[in-house]
């Protein structure tokens, strides 16, 4: 649905103090990894934002990162923002289609730009992923101040690639390449930085919006010893235990209706009991990090908040915390030819010093899955499990300690703090696909969406429409097949009973939605073949290409230069005998 920008929107009434606002987006954030959702993590700081605001049980987002990002920051569709998936994986002969340059579209407003152009500080720290250089930085969509990550990931110990596709971690402060510190840590760093920029005015003289883009818990998997050490021992009982907890919790939460089933595990998961016991070791202790990273990112948040609360501004401040796209399956480490690079850039993958600095770690798949509870797959899948996301909003203007259960999407949100911050309608920039969330925050009664609006995602061929109770839902390979399923997701939100052959007739309706969203926001067709991880590998040769040849080059002249001394040295001897 497409909507004139936040119809209802008016300009604060004289007297009225405009709220600042504060996003902050987690990285493979799962549904329950919060406290407030029921995660093992410690979360106390935004278990409190929780318990004073709003918590949405039915939000869903895109599965992978760039499409989130830009969604959430414009309130568009991301193909018509400019972003339909995510460099990594995107086919050369799809750089230049419209909706696949991945980068903010010049006609698409950000909510920065929307906010600045009415009074509005703008200021942002972290990872950004939504085009590079000139004009496609955050200096050139709309912020005033930044220290903006142009990359999906990064060390978080050190300013160091994480993965042979980066030849670099380029970090740019306002639009240039950043001076960083040898070492620190990232939720630490942000959350410093942010405030520094926060200080840099006067409280109360102008409102401030701040982008808080954290890396936790995004590959690689770490945090200080004195967070991670908390958990010890606590997954010990392996993912199917876990997975099993949160689903036993998600039912008394209410995220899970009771008696719904929830799927296990992928048929190719390991079992817990088939691993040595120094692999369960440094498994269990990957989940302790990464329990452990959550909790550092929390504390770091607190910190953003004793800070706001010293100046003053904590009561005047809106706060949306949320997550990108579903929990990580990945594993790094064991790639080919990853060893040789994890050497020559410093990491290791080993139980001692895990999630410290030089550590590579990951969770891997099955803990993914267990993480994704009661959902089914995880990130890069249009699964429950890769988008269905926490969404926490606190502070003026939101009734306290609700809760709402309907359909909410990432392009709501850009509309909904337009609408708080009192932006005016611009008819000159493409309407938002989003509907402001402000009505039911404040505690009016009826839902987000009507029953028979339909709302689409598709990311690089991962497809999935929602209407009313429905989805139809196409993941692609490796674990999906490409077959179109129909479920029920409001009583089967773990998608264990597929509806297509009791319920044609929906079928065909919701796949002629899906074909009119299609069209409607340009979703390109793939290549024949196309798969995610053999792109990936192709894209990743392709970068690494120039510093390949350097290297070559700087071999060869070592060898001949090796060899041409080795002449002379003969000849010379061959002269003395």
């Amino acid at each position: 649905m497409t909507s004139p920008a936040f119809a209802r929107s008016e300009a604060p009434a004289p007297g009225r103090t405009r709220p600042n606002i504060v996003v902050i987006l987690f990285d493979d954030v799962a549904l329950m990894d919060l406290g407030a959702y029921g995660g093992e993590a410690r979360t106390p700081n935004i278990d409190r934002l929780a318990r004073q605001g709003a918590m949405f049980t039915g939000y869903r987002t895109s599965p992978l990162c760039t499409p989130s990002r830009a969604m959430l920051l414009t309130g568009l569709d991301n193909h018509r923002a400019g972003a339909a998936t995510i460099e990594e994986i995107l086919p050369p002969d799809m750089r230049n289609r419209p909706g696949y340059r991945l980068r903010i579209e010049p006609e698409v407003l950000t909510i920065a730009e929307r906010l600045r152009a009415e009074g509005y500080r703008t200021l942002m720290a972290g990872k950004w992923h939504l085009g590079h250089g000139p004009g496609e930085l955050p200096d050139g969509q709309g912020f005033d101040r930044s220290l903006a990550l142009d990359a999906s990931g990064a060390d978080n110990w050190a300013p160091k690639p994480y993965m042979p596709y980066y030849t670099e971690a380029p970090w740019y402060e306002d639009g240039r390449p950043a001076r960083m510190p040898g070492s620190f840590y990232s939720s630490d760093l942000l959350v410093d930085r942010l405030t520094r920029y926060i200080d840099e005015a006067p409280a109360g003289r102008e409102p401030f919006f701040a982008y808080l883009a954290l890396q936790a818990v995004h590959i690689p998997v770490q945090a200080p010893a004195r967070y991670t050490d908390g958990y010890r021992g606590r997954f010990d009982a392996g993912w199917a235990a876990l997975r099993e907890a949160r689903s036993g919790r998600a039912r008394q939460l209410g995220l899970l209706p009771e008696g719904a089933a929830t799927d296990g595990f992928s048929p190719d998961a390991r079992d817990w009991t088939s691993l040595t016991p120094e692999e369960r070791r440094i498994s269990a202790r990957s989940m302790e990090v990464y329990a452990g990273m959550l909790e550092a990112a929390d504390a770091a948040v607190g910190r953003l908040m004793s800070r706001l609360e010293a100046r003053g501004e904590l009561d005047n401040t809106l706060f949306v915390v949320t997550s990108d796209n579903g929990p990580e399956p990945s594993d790094p480490v064991h790639q080919t030819g990853m060893g040789l690079w994890m050497r020559t850039h410093g990491y290791s993958w080993r139980l001692e010093g895990l999630g410290g600095p030089g550590s590579l770690n990951y969770i891997g798949r099955e803990w993914a899955e267990a993480l994704a509870a009661p959902g089914r797959r995880y990130k890069f899948y249009v699964s429950e499990g890769g988008i269905r996301a926490p969404l926490i909003v606190s502070g003026p203007g939101v009734a306290p300690g609700r809760r709402i259960d309907g359909l909410t999407f990432v392009t709501d949100v850009t509309p909904t703090l337009a609408e708080f911050g009192g932006a005016r309608a611009t008819p000159e920039a493409p309407a938002m696909d989003g509907v402001s969330l402000r009505a039911v925050l404040q505690g009016e009664p009826g839902p987000v969406r009507g029953a028979d609006s339909p709302l689409g995602v598709e990311v690089s061929g991962n497809a999935a429409l929602y209407r009313g109770d429905y989805k139809i839902v196409r993941d692609m390979a490796p674990l999906g097949d490409g077959r179109w399923r129909l479920y029920d997701v409001t009583r089967d939100p773990g998608e264990t009973r597929d509806l297509s052959a009791a319920e044609p007739e929906r079928l065909k309706a919701m796949l002629a939605d899906y074909a009119a969203y299609e069209a409607r926001v340009g979703v390109a067709p793939l290549p024949p073949g196309y798969s995610t991880q053999k792109q990936l590998a192709a894209n990743a040769m392709a970068r690494q290409m120039p510093v390949l040849a350097s290297a070559a080059a700087v071999l060869a002249l070592l060898l001949g230069g090796g060899g041409f001394l080795a002449w002379r040295w003969s000849r010379r001897r061959g002269g003395r005998v």
